[in-house]
């Protein structure tokens, strides 16, 4: 990767959805020679998928919460009956897991309270979980999907 890839991944990072010879224009290359290190970058696995972000807010699921969970059952079958059980619940747009105390931090999006209790019932039904805890977003503050690319 040089500078002129990382260029073009800052830019597709901000907005996937601008033209071709847009992007060539901002990176000083022509229209054929940045699409060809487009399609490289996805072909490598560099780019793995073009997205839209949705405002949460605007189609109902404006509260956020993160959820932290200890488990005292690190078995594979546990681990994999809860990859499956956090893979089958859409309200659930992030899971980590994580060292120190707590053992995964799930990131839901969801209407309201009510909708909090039932993704949170039908994630006990599907695996036992020793604790659960759960911590309410009041404002966002910073929220980016884009990778820091002057760290390479």
């Amino acid at each position: 990767m040089d500078n002129f890839d990382r260029k073009i991944l800052d830019i597709l990072q901000h907005d996937a959805s601008l033209p071709i010879e847009t992007i060539a224009e901002r990176v000083a290359l022509s229209r054929n020679a940045c699409w060809r290190r487009i399609k490289a970058l996805e072909k490598a696995g560099i780019i793995t998928r073009r997205i839209a972000l949705v405002d949460p807010a605007a189609v109902g699921a404006g509260l956020s919460a993160f959820i932290m969970i200890r488990t005292n059952r690190h078995e594979p079958d546990w681990i994999d009956a809860f990859n499956r059980a956090v893979q089958d619940i859409p309200e659930i747009v992030g899971v980590y897991r994580t060292s120190g105390d707590i053992d995964y931090i799930v990131r839901v999006r969801m209407a309201d309270m009510a909708a909090y209790d039932r993704i949170y019932q039908r994630l006990i039904r599907k695996v036992s979980l020793s604790d659960v805890s759960a911590t309410f977003v009041m404002e966002d503050i910073k929220e980016s999907f884009a990778v820091p690319l002057d760290l390479v």
